[in-house]
């Protein structure tokens, strides 16, 4: 499974920006689609995951403020961040549950590279 991450960039604060995160290659099924973030110097953090049923968790820190959406005709998840804050600025990655064989009962995970995302003042 390859996950490619687009849609990064500079934004000024209050603004927006839409994350891409594209899977492909040989598997059964995308299962649940997480996005997280790691700021300078701190830990990776999980910002929002979906499911393939549509069910959908947020850090509190985002609730409001991001909406993260799929599209499973294309097993892409997307993130769409509003009104940008500086402490938005982060790397964000992606993350894949897939099943890889039509019986195989707990997903294989997988992390694309990740987006820079920068919030000017």
């Amino acid at each position: 499974v390859q996950l490619q991450a687009s849609g990064g960039g500079l934004a000024e604060a209050g603004g927006s920006l839409r994350l891409s995160c594209a899977a492909s290659g040989n598997f059964f099924s995308i299962n649940r689609m997480t996005w997280y973030r790691q700021a300078p110097g701190k830990q990776r953090e999980l910002v929002a995951s979906i499911a393939t049923s549509g069910n959908i968790n947020y850090t509190d820190s985002v609730k409001g403020q991001f909406t993260i959406s799929r599209d499973n005709a294309k097993n892409t998840a997307y993130l769409q961040m509003n009104s940008l804050k500086l402490e938005d600025t982060a790397v964000y990655y992606c993350n894949v549950g897939a099943q890889l064989w039509a019986e195989q009962i707990v997903a294989s995970y997988y992390w694309g590279q990740g987006t820079l995302v920068t919030v000017s003042s």
